[in-house]
């Protein structure tokens, strides 16, 4: 299961949870809640690790294409070194090399972004999925928090004995 997963788990809880009567509050069992909070806890540095992997298979995907660059550049050096006597051969040499080299740059700066692009898409899908719960905690809160005022205002109306 991933964090999705858990923190869906925890609003059909809420959702599913018994109705008090003539109220907008609800009983949740607060341990089951608070073993879903703690299994997201859990799963968060192991999301945010998969995330890392991401960009360090980014980073693994640039060297290697600085690696190839390197190399295609190398040999159209070394091209370049044994037609040295052909002046227009030796500018193509040149010229194609600068391309290769540019284009390998080109590559890997959009890899760079589209990996980045992808990383901020699943920081912000976590992003919205924490908000939710959050936003579904502090409307728990604020039921119990209006069930404690009402209880507390009809103590303050009761009749006094005697």
């Amino acid at each position: 299961m991933d964090v999705h997963d858990k923190l869906d788990e925890l609003s059909n809880l809420i959702e599913s949870a018994r109705a008090m009567p003539m109220s907008a509050s609800c009983v949740v069992n607060r341990g089951q809640v608070l073993d879903l909070l703690d299994e997201v806890r859990s799963m968060l540095p192991h999301s945010l690790a998969k995330a890392d992997d991401v960009l360090a298979d980014s980073e693994d995907i640039v060297l290697a294409a600085q690696a190839d660059a390197a190399e295609i550049v190398a040999r159209g050096q070394e091209e370049q070194r044994r037609l040295v006597s052909e002046h227009e051969v030796y500018r193509s040499a040149v010229a194609e090399a600068d391309a290769v080299r540019a284009d390998v740059e080109a590559e890997a700066a959009r890899m760079r972004r589209e990996t980045d692009d992808y990383v901020d898409a699943k920081l912000a899908n976590f992003e919205v999925a924490l908000n939710k719960t959050l936003a579904a905690v502090q409307k728990g809160r604020d039921k119990i928090h209006g069930r404690h005022a009402y209880e507390e205002l009809g103590e303050h109306d009761a009749p006094l004995p005697g």
